[in-house]
């Protein structure tokens, strides 16, 4: 008697069995990723909703308002490019504002980066570091507006700062927020002192992750203090540097709080800054139309230099040890 081959006898006829096979195997996989597919949907609808109303529909309705002239109350009228060209040819208050935070970001951005660099080098070496940190980190946690209230107490003509000047160095202080020439010092020095914590903590990050290999390696080239510092530590932070610097730079473009409750301004225009200008016009002139076209281009300033960091930073940051 012949055995038929296995083969033979356990494959299914042909167009019989196998096309229901895959009808079942495909409703098993299609399920699953269906109802994953709409649970992925649900996790997303949130943030896609909050996106949508609280970021695109502002800065849409950002645009068109940039485009008329709308009062709060009030007919609107459509004026095409006609408040950009109120606030850059007619304003003379836009142009100011415009100097006046070129001039805070000069005075800032260079003393918050060089500054919150050196101590991070210094507390570096201290065993209390971290103590150093949470100290220095506070008054970015604390809100801008206590900061700056404080700070006004200090800058009177009785404050600390004019008591310990007369005391100890025989030094009448100037009113240092009615002073044109001390006002935009005296802000920047406020700002200095709130914004430095947070800088400090990046570049502490950066200092602890610098590779003891390539140190070691430099020292024994001879590579002591200043030199070590520009030839091998500065290059290898560079890309804590290059973010540092790019955001600190966005933020001191945005300045108003601190300016608006120590100064309002003043003395005269001497403090206002673009956003205070953005601000004034739209709550103050009521006029939100100029008021967008300023917003406009407080942000067609920041992208344009933001845009040449990025292309600057090519030059001068290495992101690979």
């Amino acid at each position: 008697m012949v055995t038929p081959p296995i083969e033979q006898s356990t494959r299914p006829a042909p167009g019989s069995a196998a096309r229901p096979s895959r009808v079942r195997d495909g409703g098993r996989r299609g399920g699953p990723r269906r109802r994953e597919r709409w649970y992925a949907y649900g996790f997303l609808s949130p943030g896609v909703v909050g996106l949508t109303v609280f970021t695109l529909f502002p800065v849409a309705m950002a645009v068109v308002m940039s485009l008329y002239h709308w009062p709060i109350f009030g007919e609107r009228s459509f004026l095409g490019l006609g408040n950009f060209r109120y606030l850059l040819l007619e304003d003379p208050g836009f142009l100011v504002s415009v100097r006046n935070t070129f001039v805070f970001t000069a005075l800032f951005l260079p003393l918050n980066v060089v500054l919150s660099l050196a101590l991070a080098f210094w507390i570096s070496n201290s065993r209390w570091q971290q103590l150093f940190r949470v100290l220095f980190f506070i008054p970015a946690i604390t809100p801008m507006v206590v900061n700056a209230v404080i700070w006004k107490m200090l800058y009177q003509p009785q404050g600390v700062i004019a008591h310990y000047l007369d005391s100890w160095f025989g030094i009448t202080a100037p009113n240092f927020l009615a002073d044109s020439g001390t006002a935009m010092i005296s802000v920047v020095v406020m700002s200095v002192w709130q914004g430095i914590g947070y800088n400090l903590v990046v570049f502490s990050a950066a200092i602890d992750q610098l590779p003891r290999s390539v140190l070691e390696a430099a020292e024994i080239d001879g590579a002591r203090g200043l030199t070590k510092f520009l030839r091998v530590q500065l290059p290898l932070m560079s890309p804590a540097v290059f973010f540092v610097t790019t955001m600190t730079m966005i933020t001191s473009m945005q300045v108003f709080t601190q300016t608006y409750i120590l100064t309002r301004g003043g003395p005269g225009d001497s403090t206002v800054t673009m956003v205070q200008n953005v601000y004034e016009n739209g709550f103050v002139s009521r006029d939100l139309g100029v008021a967008a076209a300023g917003a406009w281009l407080l942000f067609a300033v920041i992208l344009l230099i933001t845009a040449v960091q990025f292309l600057g930073q090519k030059r001068w940051v290495h992101y690979e040890h």
